[in-house]
């Protein structure tokens, strides 16, 4: 794929426009932007042609756009409350729904299935058009563009508050400040299944309070804790509202 400059007779053009809801001016960064780097892209320099540089760029703007939207409207938190506002907006799984919303994984350019893509490709996508609509257009275009797609229609301070995104995180916060102690004992159980799985013991105070099980180890802790924080949910949340 060529990524020159704009040309209105490419049908990228037509397809980014309507993303975006304003006018690209060069189309080189938005392809860059949809680059795997399964294509194995190379500039004239003998530098990688892909999305995972933009990705790093649209990271950083996003973070900067949403700390300023938080900062104005949240006029007492602290900066740890705003922290975790700012975290809960820009989760991964926030990110990868945003991407699935957008469709943008049908943009990329790869030698591989989209079923071997990780979960996490959707919002490495936003991220990285982010970082293109910055190169192209500057500052004021990434704001409107995240205003439009992410805190208009998905920012609901109030509702924020109370979202979680990280159940192990909340649990072993909870722990660490009300001196408890807790462990996650892991291990391989793949049993006569084809598929890897683990299973996680998380103990409380030296007695087992949740099991889980699942195709990953991060993702059974995840499990195992959100189990945990209903059995303790009461305290866990208390403890929350006495620190936000």
């Amino acid at each position: 794929m060529d990524l020159g400059f704009l040309s209105k007779k490419d049908p990228f053009y037509y397809s980014i426009k309507e993303l975006l809801d304003f006018k690209p001016k060069s189309l080189k960064f938005y392809k860059r932007a949809f680059t795997h780097r399964s294509l194995n892209k190379k500039d004239l320099n003998g530098l990688s042609v892909n999305y995972e540089r933009l990705e790093f760029l649209g990271d950083s703007i996003l973070s900067s756009i949403i700390s300023s939207y938080l900062f104005k409207n949240i006029p007492s938190g602290s900066e740890g409350y705003l922290t975790q506002m700012r975290a809960k907006i820009v989760s991964r799984s926030h990110l990868n729904e945003l991407g699935i919303e957008l469709n943008l994984l049908k943009f990329v350019q790869s030698n591989i299935s989209d079923e071997k893509f990780g979960d996490n490709i959707h919002g490495n996508l936003f991220e990285s058009l982010v970082g293109a609509i910055f190169l192209d257009r500057g500052y004021k275009f990434c704001k409107q563009f995240i205003f439009q797609k992410v805190i208009n229609p998905h920012v609901n301070l109030e509702r924020l508050k109370n979202k979680i995104i990280s159940y192990k995180s909340l649990f072993i916060e909870w722990c660490q400040k009300t001196k408890k102690n807790y462990l996650y004992e892991t291990q391989e159980d793949n049993g006569n299944e084809p598929v890897k799985y683990f299973s996680v013991k998380l103990f409380l105070n030296d007695k087992i309070v949740a099991k889980a099980r699942h195709t990953s180890k991060k993702k059974a802790e995840e499990k195992a804790s959100k189990r945990a924080f209903f059995m303790f949910q009461e305290d866990i949340l208390n403890y929350q509202n006495q620190n936000s």
